[in-house]
């Protein structure tokens, strides 16, 4: 029995200096996570949530005071243009038109009667002047007669006033002939103002029909049969009969940050999601970017704003989709992803092993981050990561190198100068990194492992 109380105390001691050597071994360690400098595609992303809306779209208003006769179409109706989409009632605009086609074709009536006068007085005219060219030979003939005494004075008088006759007829003739020419103009100009009439008339009935004005699709339709409506302020309650979409070019209209905008630009890629169909992807590109700030509590451009106050803003960017869907409605919620920036192959770094690192902090606060109070820490703080690396005796430290960075993934960064592909760095804890000093010695923390791009790391 007392041997065996010994052999247990021996194990006991033994278990305890193994504990204690490996506490020993362990005590000024640091453990951290760590990751591996790859090459990878990077993209920078910048995503703005909206709604999907047609690039082209129009309310078809009401042009008449009325009541709604007729729809043609109902919400969701294709429709192609020219197409009639609704009437409005037209009893007195069809009367009028039908009253002033009547007077036109009486007016047409009149100068055809007219332009028959014309001719009958250019007959009387040639009938007067044929008689004049007789009464003008029997005058002269009556003349040389009458000198050489052979023609009494009785006969000779009489073919004198023949031929007065004749030229008093010719002028009443062409007198007749201008006054029926003069009632043909004014017959034209009064037919003239009856057409000017009709086409007012029939304008005014036109506006009683409305007409699609492109194909497109029925997306809204407020009111119904038999309701009355007015001229108006478009979209004023009454004034407006349907919205017709031209769903060929379809768009979504996003808000993105204030703080994204900048880097958006025109004919950049975009992946747009539907959240009414999830799962799809639907390709676009940069077709409009915003140059006025939306306030983001109200929607209201800053520019129309009454109040003072800072508030987080927006900007709107369109995004037109490469290959429309008919499964796409207007005003359904989506989610642009725009691509602003993408690099092949390019080292990368996990974003979260990047810290501020002032060298002058390591002499005056043992290493302490630049984000301590201490006006010295704050000096000139350095951008970069904390290395790992075996020293001389091998054992594992973490020396801080600079480094300059470039287009930002949605994990990972570029890495433009102080690394290289396959060295390891230290990418957290947080707030170890934070008060880390440079060329500590550090454990690999075997639970959490951390790998670019992922969150593992090998």
């Amino acid at each position: 029995m007392k041997k065996i109380v010994l052999i247990i105390l021996a194990a006991v001691v033994a278990a305890g200096l193994v504990a204690f050597f490996i506490y020993r071994q362990q005590s000024g360690y640091t453990k951290v996570l760590t990751a591996k400098i790859v090459r990878q595609d990077l993209a920078t992303i910048v995503s703005g949530t909206g709604q999907i809306k047609p690039k082209t779209y129009v309310n078809v208003g009401a042009t008449s005071f009325g009541r709604i006769t007729h729809f043609y179409v109902k919400e969701g109706d294709l429709v192609k243009k020219g197409q009639t989409v609704a009437t409005i009632e037209n009893v007195q605009q069809e009367a009028s038109v039908t009253g002033q086609r009547a007077a036109i074709d009486a007016a047409k009536t009149d100068i055809a009667s007219y332009i028959a006068a014309e001719k009958t007085g250019e007959a009387n005219v040639e009938h007067a002047k044929a008689d004049l060219e007789q009464k003008r030979l029997d005058w002269e003939r009556a003349q040389g007669l009458y000198k050489e005494g052979i023609l009494a004075k009785q006969d000779y008088d009489a073919k004198k006033a023949a031929y007065d006759t004749d030229i008093a007829s010719l002028n009443q003739a062409v007198a007749q002939l201008n006054q029926a020419k003069a009632q043909t103009d004014s017959a034209r100009g009064h037919l003239g103002t009856q057409v000017a009439t009709l086409r007012a008339n029939q304008d005014l009935l036109d506006k009683t029909i409305a007409i699609a004005p492109f194909d497109g699709i029925v997306t809204n339709m407020p009111l119904r049969e038999g309701e009355t409506v007015v001229v108006g302020i478009q979209n004023a309650e009454g004034s407006t009969l349907m919205t017709l979409a031209d769903m060929s070019v379809i768009t979504a209209e996003v808000k993105v940050d204030e703080t994204d905008i900048v880097n958006i630009q025109i004919g950049q890629p975009a992946d747009v999601t539907i959240d009414a169909l999830p799962g799809k992807v639907f390709k676009g590109h940069v077709t409009l970017v915003g140059d006025q700030a939306i306030l983001r509590s109200t929607g209201i451009a800053t520019s129309q704003s009454t109040t003072g106050t800072e508030e987080a803003k927006d900007f709107k960017v369109v995004v037109t989709l490469d290959t429309p869907s008919a499964e796409l409605r207007p005003g359904l919620s989506t989610t642009a992803k725009i691509t602003t920036a993408h690099k092949s192959s390019v080292l990368t770094l996990p974003i979260q092993a990047l810290t501020m690192h002032d060298p002058k902090a390591d002499e005056a606060k043992g290493g302490v981050q630049a984000a301590t109070s201490s006006p010295a820490a704050k000096s000139n703080p350095i951008q970069g990561v904390y290395v790992v690396d075996k020293d001389k005796s091998g054992k594992l430290r973490a020396k801080f190198v600079p480094v300059t960075t470039g287009i930002t993934g949605a994990t990972d960064i570029e890495v433009l100068t102080g690394l290289n592909e396959g060295q390891e760095i230290v990418t957290g804890p947080y707030k170890t990194l934070r008060a880390l000093k440079s060329n500590s010695l550090v454990k690999r923390d075997t639970i959490k492992l951390v790998t670019p791009g992922t969150g593992s790391s090998s």
